[in-house]
Formats: structure tokens, sequence, C-alpha cells
């Protein structure tokens, strides 16, 4: 029978660390290999927090603020509240050994973890397909629009393999990737400010803390994706300060980015007005290939909240199923309405997340039972509900049907938002004190759980 000495196994794999090959595991009652080191996760999560979305967030928060340094002042609060509620999500994974939505299990309870899980699933899904679309829009303003269907299949195939492989996938953003958008990074950087400033349009000032509230949403928005990377972290910490610092100086610097488009370039189109610069294209294409980790981070994460519902599906046909239905849905529809829908949906995992936070952190105190017999909490609910309506009082959206409900509520219980209050700031604020107020209370029905 053979025998495992290393003596006589082929060089190359006596040489590739142990790391290097583990990969997820395929069901979810297998335990995780935990390789991630600090700089592999601050890779991954700083090529996630580099996007073609950043620019325009950022001309968004230039045209709220209308001060280039207000602007970035906004944008540095903004992304610092937003990093440290989403490494505080990665602390989840890096904790209970789970992914996202089943780490919430030790929130809400098995049975009510699945109402955020399905509305994860469908966020996801909308977002790999913006992703999608947007990778396939911007490689056709560079080579045509007859292009546009090869670019959409070349996308959702190469996102769905990343998905199918999610760790090799990390290794690839650490070692190649990260290098490349840092250098396109700078080409776009230096490009911009060599150009003359001017003013920023004055017509659509809201002020600073609408403008740090767009910054939050940004990064806050990949809360409910982060324990599904962090699971596989060495450490707490590593968990913690590589989502947060990776993700959060990409999201400054893109966002920023966006900014000076705006104040020095004149741009209505960012991404044109960059595409149009001198390296601009070359710039830009290394971008779009780096966007596609987007995409498979949204259909990855896909697949872990699918597993909370059925955990003996393996992921790798689920990841096939989920980049197969993302890339037909780019191909075929025009979702530009549906952004509003998707927008919507992730309003309601700010109180979500600024909830587990607490709990987490303070009430619970990093106990948390996610189980399959874990019990409902009222408290965490109830403190996620008064943060989603406080959310929506503050910002209903745009949605049909759905925005002028909350708008006719507001008018009722004469609820007038000041002006200089954002709707993500004052969710996290509310849903964090309800949920020390109501957790310490500690009612019956959560005695038997870990919280």
């Amino acid at each position: 029978m053979a025998t495992s000495d290393p003596t006589t196994m082929p060089t190359a794999n006596r040489q590739r660390p142990a790391s290097e090959r583990v990969e997820a595991p395929v069901v979810l009652t297998d335990s995780p290999p935990r390789p991630l080191r600090f700089f592999d996760q601050f890779a991954m999560w700083a090529n996630l927090g580099i996007s073609l979305f950043g620019p325009l967030t950022g001309a968004l928060i230039a045209a709220t603020t209308g001060s280039v340094w207000t602007a970035i002042a906004a944008i540095v609060l903004g992304c610092g509240i937003g990093a440290a509620l989403l490494g505080t999500s990665a602390v989840f994974g890096a904790t209970t050994g789970v992914p996202a939505m089943v780490s919430l299990r030790g929130l809400l309870g098995r049975r009510a973890s699945v109402v955020p899980t399905l509305l994860n699933i469908g966020q996801n899904i909308g977002w790999a397909t913006m992703e999608i679309i947007v990778i396939s829009t911007a490689a056709t303003a560079i080579v045509g629009d007859a292009w546009r269907w090869p670019f959409v299949i070349l996308a959702g195939a190469v996102a769905t393999t990343m998905a199918v492989r999610p760790l090799g996938s990390v290794r690839l953003l650490r070692k190649v990737m990260v290098w490349l958008v840092l250098l396109a990074s700078v080409v776009l950087f230096v490009q911009v400010l060599l150009q003359p400033a001017g003013d920023i349009p004055q017509d659509a000032v809201l002020g600073f803390w609408p403008a740090v509230d767009l910054a939050v949403a940004g990064v806050v928005s990949f809360a409910p994706l982060a324990a599904d990377y962090s699971r596989h972290s060495r450490t707490k910490r590593a968990a913690f300060w590589g989502s947060a610092l990776g993700y959060g100086l990409a999201a400054v610097a893109y966002y920023t980015l966006g900014v000076f488009a705006v104040a020095h370039l004149g741009a209505t189109d960012v991404l044109g007005a960059l595409l149009a610069l001198p390296a601009g294209a070359i710039a830009l294409s290394i971008l779009l290939i780096d966007e596609v980790d987007e995409a498979f981070a949204n259909v990855y994460s896909t697949t872990m909240s699918i597993q909370n519902i059925a955990p003996n599906l393996d992921r790798r046909v689920v990841a096939i199923a989920v980049g197969v239905v993302a890339t037909l849905l780019a191909g075929l529809l025009d979702f530009g309405q549906y952004q509003s829908f998707l927008f919507l949906i992730g309003s309601v995992f700010v109180p979500l997340f600024a909830v587990a936070a607490t709990d987490f952190l303070v009430v619970s105190r990093q106990r948390w039972d996610v189980g399959e017999h874990s019990r409902v909490r009222w408290a965490p609910v109830l403190a996620w509900a008064g943060g989603f309506v406080i959310y929506q009082l503050i910002n209903p959206g745009t949605v049909p049907g759905w925005s002028p409900f909350w708008v006719q509520v507001a008018s009722a219980i004469g609820f007038v938002a000041p002006s200089w209050l954002g709707s993500s700031v004052a969710a996290i604020g509310i849903s964090a004190v309800l949920m020390v107020l109501l957790g310490r209370r500690r009612y019956p029905p959560e005695s038997g759980s870990n919280g």
C-alpha cells in the first residue's frame, strides 16, 4: 500500500504550503479550514472596495456637500463608521466558524434567521447581475457595443469559477490583482489631479451628514458577506483588521477619486470622464477586470446563504446555478429600475448588523448559539425593527407603493427628520441603543439561549 512519505511526493507538492492547497468545504456541516492571514483578507477586501461604483458614490458625495474638503471629511468619517461595523461582522465568522447568515442564528434564532437569509439571497443575485451589467457596459464603451454579450458571458463565467474555488480566488487577489489595481489607481489619481480644479455645483447640496450617510451605506452593504470569508480566518484580529482596513481604505480612496473627478474634470459622467484621460482606458480596463471579484463575492455569498436553509447542498453546484441565473439576467433584462429594490433590501441590513454588533460585543459577549435548534430571541428582533422603521421614516426611497406608505406614516405621526440627519447613521444609533436596553432585560424567551 502506498505511503504518505513526503520524500515520495512530487517536488512541486512538497514546496507548496498546506495553506495554498486548502479549499472551502462543500457542505455546511464540514469544518472550515482557516488558512487566511491578515494580508490575505486585507488584499481581498481592498480589491472588493476598489469598484467602478466607488467614483460614482464619490461624485454623489461631492454633489451632496458642494465642497471638496467637506466631501473628503464626510468620506473619512462615513467609511470609518462603516468599516468598524464591517470588521465586527467579520469577527462573527472568525468566532463561530460559520457563514454570515448562519451566524445570525445566534442573534435571531434558527427560524428567524431565514428572513434575512432570503433577503440576502435576493440582494446578492441582484447585485451579481448589476456587476455583470456594469462590467459589460464599461467594456463596450472601450471596444464597442457588438461585444456586449461576449463580455456578459465572460464576466459571468469568471465570477462563477471564482465562486467555485473561493479560497483559491482570495489567493489570486492577494498575489496578482492587488498590485495591478494599485498601479491603475495611481495612474487615475495622477491624471485627474493634473487637471485644473474648478467649482463643484451647489444645486444639490444637502449638507455634511447626508454625505456621511452615503459613505456609511456603501461600506456597510458588505457586512452581510463578511463572515462568509472570515470563517476561514486564522484569528479574530486578522478578520477584523483585514476587512476593516482593506475595504475602508479602498473605499476612502475611490470615493475621493469621484470627488476629484467632479472638481477637476467637471464630470457629470464620471466613468466617461475617467475613460477620456490619457491612459484612462488602460487603467479602467484593469479595474474592469478587477470588478469581476465583486460579482464573485455576490455569487459565493448567495451560495453560503442558501446553505443556511439547505446545509447539505453542494456549494459548487449551487454556485454554478446562481452564476448562470445572474449571467442570463444581466444579458436579457434591463435592471435600471431594479436598483431601487436593491437599495431597499440593503436598508434592512444596516440596522440588522448594528443590532448584531451590539449584541455580540456588549449583550451576549460573543456567546452565540448558531446550532440547528437555537431559539428565537425577541429583543434583537424588536431592536432591528425599530432601526428599520427609523431608516424608512428618514429615507423612504423611491420604490412604488412602498415609499409613499412611509411618507404617509411620517406625515401621520408628525415626523420630520432634521436635514442634517442621515438614515444609515440614525438607524445604526437607534438600533444599537434599543439592543442594549432590550437585551439587558433578558426576556424569559431568551433565558435558554446565549444572550
